[in-house]
């Protein structure tokens, strides 16, 4: 950010925009709602485009009704499935899709699809219109949503592709890749990168094929012999990503995940876990010997709710540990996550 935009806002515009979201009754993180009009604002000169300005007007439209949306169903745990749109119902990954997402849901997990044919619509069969979420994207062609979500208040049309992947990531607490293109594997790269530079949350990422499939064996050979053989990738990031051949097998990875650990937070200079259970001291001192590359200052601890997770009532009912993260190997940080969850 330039250093001109740190200055101070003229006290009299700053008077005027809170007096105009007085005016509207106030409401949520009016701090935040302020800052997005001052920088609305400087569109006026900062702009000159008129294609780029619409593109700030579209994607804070699409991303604050998406918001809003999902906000009913925050509760509600979510996984994203992915796959390709031209998988015809006649397939065997199209019926793993189906009966994979009828099983999740069982579960209790929401899903949230493309909204198109192929594995998408797969998807939103299987979990059922009440459990199901559609995120379409328009294309050239005019690609309508699948009969099973079309028409459905969870129903989200995008005109970016970025606003689009946004909110897959943001809202899900699982991604289920199948087979696919282009899409698919960008999906599955994006969410990869966000894991691997603590960009994104860690969350399953699960490779699903057909009973003995090879396409997900295939990409993970590639993966191996050419990113990690030339030390592209460390080798433990080969942990942020499992390959299933089965439904059963997709749906156990997922809900083991969420066994023990709970979620994590950064505090300053500590990375907060929060889990279901409390580790033992003997299990503090397991994971301080352990995981020790990964620590930097303080060791593995048990600690009390933090003030800013107080300050937002974050989930302070859970226990939780705490130590110095280095924030860099992800892949030992999700290896972690796997021995909370053996606790």
């Amino acid at each position: 950010m330039d250093k001109s935009e740190k200055n101070p806002l003229d006290p009299a515009l700053r008077r005027r925009i809170q007096e105009i979201i007085a005016d509207k009754g106030g409401g949520y993180n009016t701090d935040l709602v302020e800052d997005i009009m001052v920088n609305a604002l400087k569109l006026l000169t900062d702009v000159k485009d008129r294609g780029d300005a619409r593109i700030i007007r579209t994607a804070v439209r699409e991303l604050r009704y998406a918001f809003r949306l999902f906000a009913p169903y925050d509760h509600k745990p979510k996984v994203t499935i992915f796959g390709s749109a031209r998988t015809l119902p006649t397939r065997q990954e199209y019926l793993e899709a189906v009966d994979f997402a009828r099983r999740i849901s069982q579960e209790g997990y929401m899903v949230i699809t493309g909204a198109g044919p192929g594995i998408m619509q797969a998807g939103n069969e299987g979990a059922g219109l009440e459990m199901s979420f559609g995120a379409n994207i328009q294309l050239p062609w005019e690609q309508t949503a699948n009969p099973i979500i079309d028409k459905d208040k969870k129903l989200i049309s995008f005109k970016y592709f970025f606003t689009r992947k946004l909110t897959f990531i943001r809202h899900s607490d699982a991604i289920v890749l199948f087979p696919g293109g282009f899409g698919t594997l960008d999906e599955g790269y994006e969410a990869l990168t966000l894991m691997q530079t603590g960009k994104g949350r860690l969350v399953p990422l699960v490779l699903l094929d057909r009973p003995g499939g090879t396409y997900w064996k295939t990409w993970d050979k590639n993966i191996r012999e050419h990113l990690l053989r030339a030390q592209l990738i460390s080798p433990d990031d080969l942990r942020l990503y499992q390959i299933a051949d089965n439904a059963t097998h997709a749906v156990r990875i997922i809900t083991r995940f969420y066994r023990n650990y709970h979620s994590t937070r950064s505090v300053k200079d500590l990375l907060v876990i929060r889990l279901k259970h409390e580790p033992t001291p003997s299990a503090i001192e397991c994971l301080n010997d352990d995981f020790e590359d990964i620590i930097i200052g303080e060791k593995f601890h048990v600690v009390p709710p933090t003030p800013e997770e107080v300050e937002h009532n974050e989930h302070l009912d859970l226990p939780r540990i705490a130590f110095g993260f280095d924030r860099r190997q992800y892949g030992r940080l999700r290896m972690l996550i796997d021995v909370l969850n053996g606790f």
